[in-house]
């Protein structure tokens, strides 16, 4: 539906194999405010029955992938770990603009772009993974990602003008590859 306008190496992969704790820490912290998110948005928007529907869905999924990584953590005895702040969300949120539509779009445009980059990021995990459960794990977080970046494009043309999402969508896109370039590679997602 849409592509990143900044591709991630795949020497990213390095500092996430390097701590692979610290990566399923950071990745468990990532399902369980996607989760929140989802609720979130619910409980703001309760007169949009479709997205009222999609996000109860996706809240059950995303801790539903809380519990799987949580499982990974417990196999290797690392503890849950308390929920760091990531800069690329406190930095793409920025952009949010204010108004009640606007606020809305830019609210389901980020958030795609959030749930692409993750599949473009567990695709790079997968891949550098040895061949084993965690590896099909990986790709198959990465299917799910995929498919929630396309689900948030198609709530917002549910509601709002197909050009008007897809001339934000491509500053939204803009704005994300600068603070990907911007944040240097550690073992978290973003």
């Amino acid at each position: 539906m849409f592509e990143l306008k900044y591709h991630t190496p795949f020497e990213w992969t390095h500092k996430v194999l390097e701590d692979f704790g610290t990566f399923l820490q950071d990745h468990a912290a990532a399902e369980k405010k996607a989760s929140g998110m989802a609720m979130s948005m619910l409980s703001h928007y309760p007169d949009r029955i479709k997205l009222v529907k999609a996000m109860a869905d996706l809240a059950i999924e995303e801790m539903i992938h809380f519990k799987q990584v949580l499982k990974l953590l417990n196999e290797r005895e690392i503890i849950l770990g308390n929920d760091q702040k990531d800069p690329y969300i406190k930095k793409i949120r920025a952009i949010f603009r204010n108004g009640k539509d606007e606020f809305l779009i830019d609210r389901l445009l980020v958030a795609a772009v959030i749930e692409a980059r993750g599949h473009e990021r567990f695709s790079l995990v997968a891949e550098a993974l040895p061949e084993g459960k965690e590896k099909e794990f990986y790709v198959a977080i990465a299917k799910s990602e995929e498919k929630h970046k396309n689900l948030f494009v198609e709530l917002a043309y549910e509601y709002f003008d197909k050009a008007l999402i897809d001339t934000r969508l491509e500053e939204v896109l803009i704005a994300e590859a600068e603070i990907c370039k911007s944040i240097p590679f550690t073992a978290a997602l973003h």
